[in-house]
């Protein structure tokens, strides 16, 4: 895809997830790298029901806006997808979800949420089966995006499966290609659903 293609796709993703409860008011981020790998972020404060190709700005590898978009607001968490394409340089896509099924399994697991035996595992690129087990680190919220920065790299090891829980926040997935990265965050809300459920399924005496 080239930049506005990229802008494009992702701006109706950002939508269809905004119908979807994922992405409620200005809330979430996404980004992409584009042919010259240079970092396209959404603008701060866009209503997602109504983003547009032209909300996304460039950041430099800190994080902050660059030429024609000097001095406008990215998303406030721009740090971790800089660290995200740092951390995996094959990336090309990170998107991020306010699913309401990983927020909960959040409220209950302590510092991650393991998956086994479900078909859709196969969903995470490199997982060739049902009968493996799939760990995603949760890890707590923080405002501190420098701070936050700091704890996924010294986490990278457990960001093999492409994707990160933000207690009582969201989810984070990459991808090498929005295909992917679409993929894999909607391969972690089906399995934090189906996990929400078990854990709260009737005991016999609730019959």
């Amino acid at each position: 895809m080239n930049t506005l293609q990229f802008k494009e796709a992702i701006a109706e993703t950002i939508r269809a997830y905004n119908a979807k409860g994922w992405s409620p008011a200005t809330s979430t981020n996404y980004s992409f790298k584009d042919e010259h790998d240079t970092i396209w972020v959404s603008r701060s404060g866009v209503d997602k029901a109504n983003f547009q190709a032209s909300d996304f700005i460039t950041v430099d590898s800190n994080g902050t806006a660059t030429g024609e978009f000097e001095g406008i607001q990215p998303s406030a968490e721009t740090l971790i997808h800089c660290v995200l394409y740092e951390l995996f340089p094959a990336t090309k896509v990170i998107l991020h979800s306010h699913g309401i099924y990983p927020v909960l399994l959040s409220t209950v697991c302590e510092h991650e949420v393991s998956f086994e035996g479900y078909e859709i595992q196969k969903g995470f690129a490199g997982q060739s089966t049902h009968e493996a087990r799939v760990t995603l680190p949760i890890f707590d919220n923080d405002q501190d995006m420098a701070r936050f920065k700091e704890v996924l790299i010294q986490h990278k090891s457990s960001l093999m499966n492409a994707a990160f829980i933000m207690r009582k926040h969201g989810v984070y997935a990459w991808g090498t290609s929005l295909f992917e990265a679409k993929r894999h965050l909607e391969t972690v809300d089906y399995l934090c659903q189906c996990e929400w459920f078990v854990l709260n399924r009737p005991t016999p005496t609730q019959y």
